[in-house]
């Protein structure tokens, strides 16, 4: 461990680009990950709150034991998986996104391509999630290679049993670096962004709440949130608007007949706003996809689901608005962590079966609930 008592690390905010607003992203540099003092612990844990989404460059030796240590430091308790025991279940939404290294179980590869051995797997097959697998309507074949879409915005998390997880890091072991796409939202907007691609992009939930109306904020704040049981089992038959910002109601959605056994003491409800552990801040903080019902002040449970989807979509649609999204543009050896409970994020991006993408990403099911508007 480092003898001195102050932290070298240096904290530069990431300047939007011109048209651009976000308010999120900083690149920490001078940081000895393998060797974490106190003091950078706390530098560290306070630009994650404050940022948001925290960059480390050039960190190619990084071993995934590191990984899963630095990622606790937001929540020394938590040991378990962040999408729960479920993560590899054959019928899960997510199942053909992720693989458990062997050695490290809390970490998972994602990427693109066929590997023939990495960190104890063996040859495995990645695949990037790509929009036209889960959108109603995808983007051309011909347009694809310089379209994309926001595959999904979501939070990471289980949403059933288990609390979600404080933090998520991403390491870029592979990229293939290639041209830039056109971002379209196809939702009769007009919006579009210029991404890199295979980007993952990140916006504010704080900013989006900040976005809201009073008579709004009102809602938010005394709003909650019930999931569906079993989330991403129960919503695999159905299919995404085209902003990747929730699902379309026709009906798809499993029945509860179809899935696993149902715990309704495990079932989450949640504040729909979340407060920042550092600023205080609140952040509308909904998983899009994975609501089911809106439980209301008063104690009135709006249940029809294409109503609950349309009032979400409503609250969070501005807060995607171009301006406001942080795409990043990958190099081999970034490693970034990002404030799962104070934004939203979601693939973008299309890749061809040859080329060869490997990220490792680390989140663990939270060792204490959220905190919610009225929580202190």
């Amino acid at each position: 461990m480092p003898h001195s008592t102050a932290s070298r690390i240096i904290i530069h905010p990431i300047t939007p680009p011109e048209g651009s607003t976000y308010d999120i992203g900083a690149e920490l540099r001078n940081a000895d990950l393998e060797n974490i003092s106190p003091a950078d612990a706390a530098v560290i844990k306070n630009a994650l709150y404050t940022h948001q989404v925290i960059l480390f460059k050039d960190q190619h030796s990084l071993s995934p034991k590191t990984q899963y240590e630095v990622t606790r430091l937001f929540d020394p308790a938590a040991t378990g998986y962040g999408h729960g025991k479920t993560l590899d279940a054959k019928r899960s939404i997510l199942h053909p996104d992720l693989k458990t290294i062997p050695h490290q179980p809390q970490v998972q590869v994602i990427g693109n391509g066929h590997v023939a051995e990495f960190e104890g797997l063996k040859d495995v097959t990645l695949k990037h999630p790509h929009h036209k697998t889960f959108h109603q309507e995808a983007i051309s074949e011909e347009d694809d290679r310089e379209n994309t879409r926001f595959y999904r915005w979501h939070i990471d998390a289980a949403l059933y049993d288990l609390e979600p997880p404080k933090a998520t890091s991403l390491l870029a072991v592979k990229v293939p670096k290639t041209q830039y796409q056109n971002l379209r939202y196809d939702d009769g907007s007009g919006d579009e962004l210029r991404v890199p691609r295979g980007s993952t992009a990140f916006v504010s939930s704080y900013r989006m709440f900040d976005l809201l109306s009073e008579e709004d904020k009102e809602f938010a704040r005394t709003t909650r949130v019930q999931y569906a049981p079993h989330p991403y089992i129960w919503m695999s038959p159905a299919k995404s608007r085209s902003d990747g910002l929730g699902l379309i109601s026709s009906g798809l959605e499993l029945p509860t007949s179809r899935l696993p056994p149902i715990d309704d003491a495990k079932i989450n409800i949640l504040p729909m706003c979340w407060k920042n552990p550092v600023t205080g801040k609140l952040a509308l903080q909904i998983h899009p996809s994975a609501v089911q019902k809106l439980i209301l002040k008063d104690g009135v449970v709006v249940d029809d689901l294409a109503e609950v989807r349309e009032i979400v979509h409503r609250l969070q649609r501005p807060g995607i608005a171009p301006e406001l999204v942080y795409p990043i543009d990958w190099e081999e050896g970034d490693f970034a962590i990002f404030n799962n409970r104070g934004v939203l994020h979601t693939v973008t991006g299309s890749f061809l079966p040859e080329e060869v993408r490997v990220f490792r990403q680390c989140n663990m099911a939270a060792s204490e609930g959220v905190v919610g508007p009225d929580d202190e």
